[in-house]
């Protein structure tokens, strides 16, 4: 029997069974056989390893043979931001984020928003491969995309809620300043290439959110974003 070399994603581990898409992958690219050994995670946590017992063109069988019990990295964040034009740039953020453990991330629509439609369904899988590359074993939660209005005035209970944008203002404070305790629940706000405008920052100022600088650079979308992953990685 083989050694598992390779990582698989079932949000149901209990079923036993993997996807059309994960089998595939298994038999038709890898070319894996029944009988080799395989590790699966679930993204929320839990991993083992297991033997393959059948399989068919749409789905694979397994059998576990051990739960591993290992510490991964959950950051207790939440970014919302605006999806970049390019498909390019905002998978990337999309990759590392997931890398670094983050929990949440909501599509935001904008003023200035450049990309007005983002599917969900298509960045879920971006960040299933990138939690099967990483090693990490928290899949963070991606919504579907939501108009900056909408979100703000949602209810976030103890959440210490920020929004980081360019415009010079005198209330802002350094992110990276802003850990006090640790696990307190974090939401960030990231906005489009443009920014956010003058109104939503008021109306986000409104609504209880910090003005937050990442930094003296004017970032790109997706560099904001990582930066503020990596700043809370850092504090956990």
């Amino acid at each position: 029997m083989n050694k598992s070399k390779h990582t698989f994603f079932c949000p149901d581990l209990d079923s036993g069974t993997l996807d059309e898409v994960e089998a595939g992958h298994a038999m038709r690219v890898l070319r894996l056989q029944v009988g080799d050994q395989i590790t699966v995670i679930n993204g929320n946590g839990r991993k083992l390893t297991a033997t393959i017992l059948e399989s068919t063109k749409k789905s694979l069988t397994f059998k576990p043979i051990q739960e591993m019990a290992e510490e991964a990295i959950k950051i207790p964040l939440h970014i919302a931001i605006a999806p970049t034009k390019s498909n390019d740039r905002f998978n990337f953020f999309l990759e590392k984020c997931t890398e670094m453990g983050l929990s949440a991330i909501t599509p935001l629509k904008t003023s200035n928003s450049e990309r007005k439609v983002f599917k969900a369904e298509k960045g879920v899988k971006t960040l299933v491969s990138a939690l099967k590359q990483s090693g990490n074993l928290y899949l963070p939660d991606l919504t579907e995309q939501i108009n900056f209005k909408e979100f703000i005035n949602q209810e976030f209970g103890a959440t210490k809620k920020f929004i980081a944008h360019c415009e010079n203002d005198p209330s802002k404070v350094n992110f990276k300043d802003c850990f006090t305790e640790k696990n307190e629940d974090i939401l960030i706000l990231i906005g489009p290439e443009g920014d956010f405008t003058q109104e939503e920052i008021n109306l986000a100022k409104e609504k209880g959110f910090t003005p937050v600088s990442l930094g003296n650079s004017r970032l790109r979308t997706e560099t904001a974003g990582i930066i503020a992953c990596h700043t809370a990685y850092l504090q956990y």
